[in-house]
């Protein structure tokens, strides 16, 4: 009888595992849970999906920067701000490479590349597409976010080797029109679908801190987890200082302790996502790190730059990984 219990309540936890209609009244419940109980139930749900102790690490190269007409309000990138970010040009191929093979031997097993554009140009994502294949070359998983996406360029990066496509939602429905007015939601959705469909993987998540109520943070998990397949990552970002830009005027960071309840509720509502620390780690302690990584977080970005803004040193990240006892590429890099 113990055993027939067990194995029911554990097919209940599969048909969770696979939702996709969670209600935004079901996540503020599961966000409003004592601390402890909150914890116990995304650390249980993360165990059935995930070694616990393993950290994935990637690593983000702004291949292309500066002079994107998107007016989100949070970009240092945006041509519509005076930021002080020179634009630039598409980066040479060979340049691209050899910091793919530095992040390599620094221990990021995933390698991303971004460019600042509204949409990518056909010419230039045949350019994209070459280094997309000579980083797999490299036996690294490879990541672009180069703004919307017609079918047709999404299968022709499919045709490269891409393994993940980013295409961030960044906030809830009811808060987006807030901070971005060039690009609809809906837009982003119709990328995403291409996406899907051209059989890449997803990731896709958000940023937290730009003026937003917790409830706009939690219709942004509700969106991600309500999507027809969970994104197989979900980078949260903490909003980063940035000059000149709109969001600089209602940003306020989150409580430390709010942070790592969003964290376990994109745990539990996301089961089989992984769920990364992005921008922003630069503000957070070791200790909220690791409070993180209890509550399901299982992914960072390591280099000391992410995009046009700072991450941790890599030394620091693995001496706070090695104080946790949890593992990753860091620990077996040969690169002093």
């Amino acid at each position: 009888m113990v055993h027939a219990v067990a194995a029911k309540e554990s097919n209940n936890r599969d048909v969770e595992a696979v939702r996709t209609d969670w209600d935004r009244a079901e996540a503020e419940a599961l966000y409003a849970l004592p601390f402890p109980d909150l914890i116990f139930r995304a650390q249980s749900i993360h165990r059935e999906h995930f070694d616990p102790n393993h950290v994935e690490t990637a690593s983000l190269l702004s291949i292309k920067t500066g002079g994107c007409p998107e007016d989100c309000g949070y970009c240092a990138q945006s041509a519509h701000y005076d930021t002080g970010l020179k634009a630039t040009r598409l980066m040479d191929k060979a340049d691209v490479i050899a910091t793919a093979e530095r992040a390599k031997d620094a221990g990021a097993t995933r390698f991303c590349m971004a460019a600042a554009w509204r949409n990518p140009k056909d010419r230039d994502l045949e350019k994209v597409c070459d280094m997309v294949s000579a980083v797999k070359g490299l036996g690294m998983e490879t990541c672009v976010t180069l703004g919307m996406l017609t079918p047709g360029q999404a299968a022709r990066l499919a045709e490269a080797g891409l393994d993940f496509y980013n295409h961030n939602v960044d906030t809830s429905p009811e808060f987006y029109d807030k901070i971005i007015t060039t690009r609809t939601l809906e837009d982003r959705i119709d990328t995403l679908a291409h996406v899907r469909d051209a059989g890449i993987k997803v990731c896709c998540g958000g940023i937290v801190g730009m003026g937003e109520r917790v409830d706009d943070r939690l219709g942004m998990l509700v969106l991600l987890a309500n999507l027809p397949a969970h994104p197989e990552s979900v980078p949260i970002n903490l909003w980063n200082e940035v000059k000149g830009v709109p969001v600089n005027d209602s940003a306020e960071r989150p409580d430390p302790i709010a942070l790592v309840r969003l964290i376990a509720v994109a745990r539990i509502l996301m089961p089989k996502s992984v769920v990364r620390l992005s921008a922003g780690r630069q503000y957070m302690t070791d200790e909220l790190q690791a409070l993180c990584f209890l509550a399901g977080a299982n992914s960072i970005f390591i280099g000391d730059v992410l995009l046009t803004t700072k991450n941790p040193q890599r030394d620091r990240d693995a001496s706070l990984l090695q104080r946790l006892g949890m593992r990753s590429q860091l620990g077996q890099s040969h690169v002093a």
